[in-house]
């Protein structure tokens, strides 16, 4: 039916289903998708359905409930086709009807919604047509027989038979037609052809209808061929021969394959199966990528559980994915397993639906186990299973099979670490694998986790005991031949893959390739969209088709990524499917729409230091929806490495301006979150492009970007001379504001060193420009971060009241990020001014508000204040226990810049406490850390404390040389604490 493209006879077919009557939009939804739709479904089909009616004026109109199709049906080929059906078969006699039922015929050009990729549609609305189309094609030729236009009935027949070799209404009526045309000779070649062809395939004989006129063929020795019957006549004059089958005569079998002697892992997927089998009659799929081990888990399964079912055990390959073979037809399948159970070839039923109804009675009161392995659709298994109440039906598929009522479902994935190791040691032996568990585990990492892949290796490692893991590992380590290293005779990962590739659509072999070409390890349905160019219900369309055949997982709502193996299999498919210049321009569009959206995201993250237009060619028309912080951080928690490859995308294409541009809409993100590495990678690999190509703004503000990451890593001198490089190209520029983030991060560098006079006049800088520019966001940050550094040098009273004015202010202007921080200063001052119970009120309400913003940064450092806190209010065991948590999560976090500062507080109180082996170690631990870091005030705390548990336990030296080198440089900086440290000193 050639109506517009793909997804509008989608919609048009769902209309069709209803003619005449009013369909609501829910009707439509639930004919394309089910009872699961996408959730852009509402959208594809309004959409689809104004192409509709452009295409064809008045055939489809809006009512009140819904839209009505078939207003002017002469517009539709199956309106006109039905039509004429209906006039043929209200006519007269053989001469008036055999004109419409050619007019009928003719309104049939190709397969009906051939190119959707949905097999919903296609079960529900494209194969019933067919047989509207088979049964006129059949009503046809007995028309034309009737009006002896035999060579006109050959002629049409001999293609659709050879099309349709199990039609045998059409079998008939072409070999009927070849002996009434003087064909006698190719009318028995025909006959015997059908016959083969059916004892091949399904091990039974022609019908009694064919078996009658081909013995009148035989003892046609005359040449005067006989009249052929018509249908009535046939129906009267057909023997009728009624096989009774014995129901006695059964024959329990066991077929199941052997069983995997090292079978490894998938213990909790194995207790799934076991425990569906003693709940009674099921069904059970078992679903996954080829390679993953479906059918050893099946087999394994059906063997455990082989006694429950003592009328056998059936297995029966259909051959859904045989690089060499057909999928079995349900027909052939049901015939198998029917003469498998003692039923007598002859006595087996010619159709489909004959063959499922014995089936199910022959298994109505009989315990059997049945594995359907590789199965290819819904279709192939749904006349296969059986009805009665003890049996049980296994079935593995790398396709979804949603429309098999209350079937239960185990997805397998891939392999964890610990299991594929597992499957290695089991193997090979564990000694072996122990011997080198290193390079075994990277092993497994090249692998995937893929259990095909790991039993190929193994086997090839079995009959080389000189190959090391390691040399394995290089070997897989070359992506060109990695594929060649996973196979062996007989089994192949690249082949597996392949016959998965072979069986989509063009449409969706296009999609596969593009997606391997997709920049990092995952992407999300408008990215999707960008690689594929097209708008995103489609792309969700042909995303969720990949998916259903197991090609592509779904970690979550919206979110795709390969398999490893699959992935590099689908790049390599690209690279020898598609042009390079298409491959290309999809991997811009891609790397644009994170350009996009990540500049749009950092928006929410906080102040943006510099002004400047993103260079993105294209935006699409569909974009991801982030209209608060949340959902920014929310986006970047998904996308952060992908980001990471993205600058590197663009750095290897020479696309300068774009790989600074991305890299400083991430680094906020990266700076708050811990991830130290990716911000030192993404800002050395902007620098490194920009500098090549003499762009001045570029290095500036990569400079910056990668002075802070200098900072985060604690190497305070070098980050320190990365940002004066920035000072001297920023100030050349003219670029204040870009200054004034130089000075922003100088003040945060100063502080940690604890050159606090050299962080209070960098900071006193920046808010006097925030101020003669009225940038109220920037005037609040720099209050703060003044009032931090107050609360360190002792001015509590200075440091409450900035605290203060920036949390009363912070919604208004733009800084509910700063909430948490301001909390925390006016907590950490109270503790200093002795008031414990406002000190512990105030930080934790800024640990709760900082993990609602999901900024970990925060969260550390109110941790470790609250646990100071606690500690003042004597309740050090809750004050251990929250400096421990400030630093698991630091470490979970990659936010290690804060250590020292932890393990120095929880050093003293531990010493409160009285555990000073504990004490003394954590603040030796910090004391190694803030030397290397260069950080003086955590130093300083450090040597306060040793000293102090020296002096308790009588080590007068020690003690002495540590507290005069804490008093000389914690007064040096200034801070409360040299007062403690020379009162020490003194007692």
């Amino acid at each position: 039916m050639p109506v517009g493209g793909p997804r509008q006879r989608c919609v048009l077919g769902a209309l069709l289903v209803d003619v005449g009557k009013e369909v609501p939009i829910d009707r439509l939804i639930s004919h394309l998708w089910g009872d699961d739709p996408p959730r852009t479904a509402r959208s594809v089909v309004q959409v689809q359905i104004s192409h509709l009616r452009r295409a064809f004026p008045g055939t489809i109109v809006t009512t009140p409930g819904g839209y009505l199709a078939d207003v002017d049906p002469v517009r539709v080929d199956l309106h006109r086709f039905r039509a004429h059906v209906a006039r043929a078969q209200a006519a007269a006699g053989p001469a008036e009807a055999v004109a419409d039922w050619d007019r009928a015929l003719e309104c049939w050009r190709g397969r009906p919604f051939s190119g959707t990729g949905s097999e919903r549609l296609w079960y529900a609305l494209g194969q019933p047509l067919l047989e509207e189309r088979w049964a006129a094609v059949a009503a046809w030729a007995e028309c034309a027989s009737a009006l002896r236009r035999h060579t006109e009935v050959v002629t049409r027949l001999s293609p659709l038979v050879r099309e349709e070799p199990l039609r045998e209404r059409l079998r008939y009526l072409l070999i009927s037609s070849l002996y009434r045309s003087g064909q006698r000779a190719a009318a028995l070649a025909a006959y015997e052809d059908n016959r083969r062809h059916l004892a091949e395939e399904l091990g039974v004989d022609p019908s009694p209808e064919l078996v009658e006129l081909h013995q009148r063929i035989l003892t046609d020795t005359e040449g005067e061929p006989e009249p052929a019957p018509t249908p009535s006549v046939l129906e009267e004059t057909a023997p009728q021969q009624v096989l009774q089958i014995d129901a006695a005569a059964w024959s329990p079998r066991n077929d199941l394959p052997r069983d995997i002697p090292d079978f490894t892992g998938r213990q909790e997927d194995l207790g799934r199966l076991l425990a569906t089998g003693e709940q009674g009659a099921d069904v059970h799929v078992v679903t996954g990528p080829g390679g993953v081990g479906k059918t050893a888990l099946a087999v394994r399964a059906a063997h455990r559980m082989a006694g429950r079912y003592p009328d056998g055990q059936l297995f029966i390959d259909l051959y859904g994915y045989s690089p060499d073979q057909e999928p079995l037809r349900p027909e052939a399948a049901l015939g198998a397993l029917l003469r498998a159970t003692g039923v007598p070839p002859e006595a087996v039923p010619e159709s489909l639906e004959e063959r499922s109804a014995l089936w199910r009675a022959r298994l109505a009161d009989r315990r059997v186990l049945v594995v359907l392995d590789n199965a290819v659709g819904h279709a192939q298994v749904a006349a296969l299973l059986t009805a009665g109440p003890g049996s049980l039906t296994l079935v593995t598929t790398r396709n979804d099979l949603p429309g098999l009522g209350g079937a239960g479902y185990v997805s397998l994935g891939m392999l964890g670490e610990d299991e594929s190791m597992q499957l290695l040691g089991t193997v090979l032996g564990t000694g072996r694998v122990e011997r080198e568990r290193d390079a075994a585990a990277e092993v497994v990492r090249q692998c995937g986790g893929l259990p095909l892949a790991l039993r190929i290796v193994t086997g090839r490692m079995l009959s080389r005991p000189r190959w090391t893991f390691a040399h394995v590992a290089q070997r897989l380590s070359e992506q060109r031949r990695r594929f060649r290293e996973l196979q062996v005779e007989g089994q192949s990962v690249e082949a597996v893959f392949e016959l998965s590739y072979l069986s989509l659509t063009p449409e969706q072999q296009r999609s596969f390739c593009l997606l391997g070409m997709m920049i990092g390890g995952s992407v999300d349905l408008f990215g999707a969209a960008a690689l594929l160019d097209m708008e995103a219900p489609d792309a969700d369309d042909l995303l969720q088709e990949l998916v259903s055949v197991c090609l592509l997982d779904e970690p979550g709502a919206d979110h795709y990524r390969f398999h490893d193996l699959i992935g590099v299999y689908a790049r390599h498919k690209a690279k020898s499917a598609l042009p390079e210049k298409e491959t290309d321009a999809a991997r811009w569009r891609l790397a644009e729409y994170y350009l996009g959206t990540a500049n749009r995201a950092a928006d929410f993250l906080g102040p943006r230091a510099h002004e400047y237009e993103v260079s993105v060619e294209k935006r699409s028309r569909y974009e991801s929806e982030i209209t608060e912080r949340s959902q920014a951080v929310s986006w970047f928690d998904i996308h952060q490495d992908n980001l990471a490859s993205v600058v590197d995308f663009f750095a290897s294409v020479r696309a300068g301006e774009h790989a600074w541009q991305i890299a400083d809409s991430v680094w906020l993100y990266y700076a708050s979150h811990g991830r130290t590495e990716l911000l030192l990678a993404t800002q050395e690999k902007a620098l490194e492009v920009s500098r090549r190509q003499g762009n001045e703004r570029g290095s500036a503000v990569t400079l910056v970007g990668l002075g802070i990451a200098q900072f985060m890593a604690g190497r305070f001198n070098l980050a320190l001379d990365l940002l004066n490089d920035a000072r001297e190209i920023l100030d050349r520029m003219g670029d204040h504001r870009g200054l004034i983030r130089v000075d922003a991060n100088l003040g945060m560098i100063y502080e940690r060193l604890g050159r606090f006079a050299e962080a209070l006049a960098s900071l006193e800088r920046v808010l006097g420009f925030a101020e003669e520019s009225g940038d109220r966001r920037l005037i609040l940050l720099q209050t703060l971060n003044i009032g931090a550094i107050n609360q360190v040098i002792g001015e509590y009273g200075a440091a409450i009241a900035a605290g203060r004015a920036v949390l009363g202010a912070a919604e208004e202007d733009g800084g509910a990020d700063l909430r948490s921080p301001a909390l925390r200063v006016i907590g950490e001052s109270s503790a200093g001014l002795g008031d414990h119970e406002a000190a512990v009120q105030h930080l934790e309400e800024a640990v709760a508000v900082a993990r609602e913003d999901g900024n970990h940064s925060d969260e550390i450092y109110a941790l470790n204040g609250l646990a100071i806190a606690l500690r003042g209010s004597g309740r050090g065991g809750d004050a251990v226990d929250a400096h421990q948590s400030a630093y698991d999560l630091g470490r979970r976090a990659g936010v290690r810049n804060a250590d020292a500062e932890i393990l120095t507080e929880l050093g003293r109180t531990l010493a409160v406490l009285g555990r000073r082996e504990e004490a003394r170690t954590a603040q030796e631990k910090a004391l190694r850390i803030a030397r290397e870091r260069k950080e003086r005030y955590p130093e300083a705390r450090a040597l306060l404390g040793l000293g102090l548990l020296d002096r308790e336990e009588g080590a007068e030296a020690t003690a002495e040389d540590r507290l005069t080198a804490a008093a000389a440089l914690l007064g040096e900086l200034g801070v409360p604490e040299a007062a403690e440290a020379r009162a020490a000193l003194n007692r």
